[in-house]
């Protein structure tokens, strides 16, 4: 193990974490080929296979599951370190690990050019995942600071809210509702819809909606992307339920209409969520009241204004309760 290096140790706990090595390839920005012979590298070091094939699922011998667990160990210590560095040193250098959903990712980035600007010494990490990984790392305290639509009920965590997110019915520009007001919600159930993929927090917030109107929208397609699902929209395949961020770039001559239908936006918020009990970096916690002040603010108008243009103030239509931190 004397020859093993530390960057191997990071490609191996990401192979070993998504069970791929084409995943642990695109989270580290390395080619395939490279994650494979850093793994590969790692194993001559140990003496020992570390990954096994069966079929096309991936597995860990029970070597890779002590190395792996030592792995977890190893960079918590280290995290420990930079974080009481970071202390030292106060605000001028240090380290920021995030971890955001997917949809997140149309405002996160945005927010980070301001606060990067103001503490150019800080390097940032910016993880985007789906939900599920989202848990497994707030699990494991992989990252500084996880922002989240559904924080989870099973572990102990500090959650705070941060951003409306409101979903909204996005049709064609084009389509017949476009300039109706007050559409039924019975009625837009009638329209072939374009939804999220199963296990998808807006679906899940969708769906439960129109249960409790006793209604089952008729899905046309399943998309796990919500790009894919705006091209869908402006082909004329159907409506959607999309976070109202997702328009933000869209611009004045977007293809996309925001439609006006009974029981919509449907109202649901980001959170900053970290382990209960978990001593925020200096650093961290200097970003987690950015986000909570100047950030906020950025982020709603760039949603409200992005979209629907510069001098559009907020429809009653979206209007929401204003945040109150828990």
């Amino acid at each position: 193990m004397r020859q093993a290096t530390l960057h191997q140790l990071k490609v191996f706990e990401a192979v070993a974490r998504h069970n791929s090595f084409t995943r642990a390839a695109e989270e580290l920005y390395l080619t395939q080929p490279t994650v494979s012979m850093q793994v590969k590298q790692l194993a001559k070091a140990v003496g020992m296979p570390l990954f096994e094939q069966v079929g096309k699922r991936l597995y860990l011998t029970e070597a890779g599951k002590e190395l792996y667990t030592t792995c977890s160990e190893i960079f918590d210590r280290l995290t420990e370190f930079e974080s009481a560095i970071a202390n030292m040193k106060g605000l001028k250098q240090g380290s920021l690990r995030l971890a955001v959903v997917t949809t997140a990712k149309y405002v996160i980035p945005r927010l980070l050019g301001p606060f990067c600007q103001k503490y150019p010494g800080i390097d940032v990490s910016l993880t985007v995942t789906n939900h599920e990984y989202m848990i497994e790392s707030l699990a494991n305290n992989r990252h500084d600071l996880y922002i989240l639509s559904n924080p989870p009920e099973e572990l102990d965590v500090a959650v705070h809210p941060f951003l409306e997110n409101p979903l909204v019915v996005i049709g064609w520009r084009e389509h017949p509702l476009a300039n109706e007001v007050n559409i039924p919600t019975k009625r837009i159930a009638e329209e072939a819809f374009i939804m999220r993929e199963p296990g998808s927090g807006t679906r899940t917030a969708v769906q439960d909606m129109f249960e409790k109107q006793g209604l089952d929208p008729k899905v046309k397609l399943d998309l796990g992307s919500n790009e894919a699902i705006k091209q869908a929209i402006a082909g004329g395949l159907g409506v959607s339920v999309l976070s109202l961020h997702t328009l933000a770039l869209e611009g004045s001559e977007s293809p996309l209409s925001v439609l006006d239908v009974e029981g919509f936006p449907i109202q649901r918020y980001w959170y900053i969520v970290y382990p209960s009990g978990k001593q925020l970096s200096i650093i961290a916690q200097t970003f987690f009241e950015y986000l909570m002040t100047e950030g906020r603010e950025i982020a709603e108008k760039a949603a409200f204004q992005g979209f629907f243009g510069k001098e559009h103030k907020r429809d009653p239509y979206l209007q929401t309760q204003p945040l109150v931190n828990v």
